[in-house]
C-alpha cells in the first residue's frame, strides 16, 4: 500500500528532516554499541552503560559449535565409512567425529570429517559422513578444493591437541586452536606454521586491565569498561602470504580472558586480558591462550607505550612493536 504524499512543500521538508534525525540517531546508537580496533578507522570503545547478558542467555547459546569449510575435501584414513554412515547435516557429521574424541585416554580416534550435503550435486552420496584420522592434524591432507568440490570438511582437536606456539621475545604463548568454531580462521593459522619467519606479524598495542578488571579477568563492579581496554593487539599479515578476508565465524561464547580473536575479518587480531561480556559476540574467536601463559601477556601490557587517539578513543601503542611467529609444538603440552 502506498503512502499518501504530504500536501505542502513544508510538510515534505519536515518529514525529510525527521527522517534524517531518525537515521542519525540509529547510527549513533549503533556506534555506541559496536567495538572496533583498527587504528586507521576503528577503535575499541564500548559504552559502560551497556547491559550485560543474563546468565540464562549465556547458558542457552554456550553449548558449542561444530562447523567446517564448504567445497573442501580432506583425505585421510577412514575410521567410519560414509557409504555406510549417513546423517542429515554437516553439524551432525562433525558431532559424530567429536564423540570419538572425548576423554583423556589418548589421542582422538577421529580428528577430521567429510560430509556431502548438496542433494543435487551429491546424488546417491547425499548425506555421506566420512570420519577420518589424519597422519598430521596440523597439516591435514587436502585432496581437493574449489567450487566444483561437493564436500564440506572440518577438523576436530581433542584435549591436548591442536596447540601451537606463539613465540615472542618475552616468552612463548601456547594457543589452543578452535577449528570446530572457526575453521577458516584456523586454516590460515595452519598456513603460517611452516613459515621460517612471519615478517610483518607483530604486537603493536598493549593495554592493561587497569582498575576495571581483577587478576582473573572479572569486571569490577561500577568500574569503567576502559580505557585501558585490557588487551594486546597486533597483526598476522605475513609478508609473502596473500591474506584474504575471513568471513565472520560466529562463536557461542563472549570474549573471555585469554581469547584470541580477529578484529573484523583480520588480519588484525587481539588477545584479551579480561572477560569482555560487554562486547557480546562481536568477534570471531579462533583460539585461546593457555592460562599458565597469561603472565607473559600481563608483562607485555606493562611495557612502555605512546598515547594515540583512534576514532576519538584513547589507546596505548607500544613504543617498540613486538615481532611474533606461530610455530609447531615440539612436545605435547598437557591441557588442564
Amino acid at each position: 500500500m502506498g503512502r499518501r504524499q504530504a500536501d505542502s512543500k513544508f510538510g515534505g521538508f519536515a518529514f525529510l528532516v525527521l527522517f534524517l534525525i531518525a537515521i542519525v540517531s540509529c547510527w549513533m546508537a549503533y556506534l555506541s554499541f559496536s567495538v572496533a580496533f583498527k587504528r586507521n578507522s576503528d577503535t575499541i570503545s564500548v559504552s559502560s552503560s551497556e547491559r550485560l547478558r543474563s546468565d540464562e542467555e549465556e547458558k542457552e547459546d554456550g553449548s558449542g559449535c561444530c562447523r567446517g569449510i564448504e567445497h573442501l575435501e580432506l583425505w585421510g584414513d577412514a575410521v567410519k565409512w560414509g557409504s555406510e554412515f549417513k546423517v542429515n547435516s554437516s553439524e551432525e557429521c562433525c558431532e559424530a567425529c567429536k564423540e570419538m574424541c572425548k576423554g583423556d585416554d589418548g589421542p582422538c580416534l577421529c580428528d577430521s570429517w567429510v560430509f556431502c550435503g548438496n542433494r543435487e550435486a551429491c546424488g546417491s552420496r547425499f548425506g555421506e559422513c566420512w570420519l577420518k584420522k589424519q597422519k598430521d592434524a596440523l597439516n591435514p591432507d587436502r585432496r581437493d578444493s574449489g567450487d566444483r568440490v561437493i564436500w564440506t570438511s572440518g577438523l576436530i582437536f581433542g584435549k591436548g591437541e591442536g596447540i601451537v606456539m606463539l613465540k615472542t621475545e618475552y616468552g612463548v604463548l601456547h594457543v589452543k586452536l578452535l577449528p570446530d568454531c572457526a575453521p577458516r580462521s584456523v586454516a590460515y593459522i595452519l598456513e603460517l606454521l611452516p613459515l621460517h619467519h612471519c615478517a610483518g606479524c607483530q604486537f603493536y598495542r598493549a593495554e592493561s586491565r587497569g582498575d576495571s578488571w581483577d587478576p582473573l579477568g572479572n569486571h569490577i563492579e561500577h568500574a569503567s569498561f576502559g580505557p585501558p581496554f585490557a588487551l594486546i593487539q597486533g597483526t598476522l599479515e605475513a609478508h609473502g602470504i596473500q591474506f584474504e578476508e575471513i568471513p565472520v565465524e560466529a562463536c557461542p561464547t563472549n570474549i573471555r580472558r585469554g581469547s584470541v580473536a580477529w578484529v573484523g575479518s583480520g588480519p588484525e587480531f587481539f588477545i584479551s586480558l579480561a572477560n569482555h561480556d560487554e562486547w557480546r559476540k562481536a568477534y570471531t574467536i579462533f583460539g585461546y591462550v593457555l592460562p599458565e601463559d597469561m603472565e607473559i601477556l600481563e608483562k607485555i601490557a606493562e611495557l612502555p607505550t605512546i598515547p594515540e587517539v583512534w576514532s576519538n578513543i584513547n589507546v596505548s601503542v607500544l613504543e617498540r612493536p613486538i615481532p611474533l611467529r606461530f610455530l609447531r609444538m615440539k612436545e605435547k603440552v598437557l591441557e588442564k
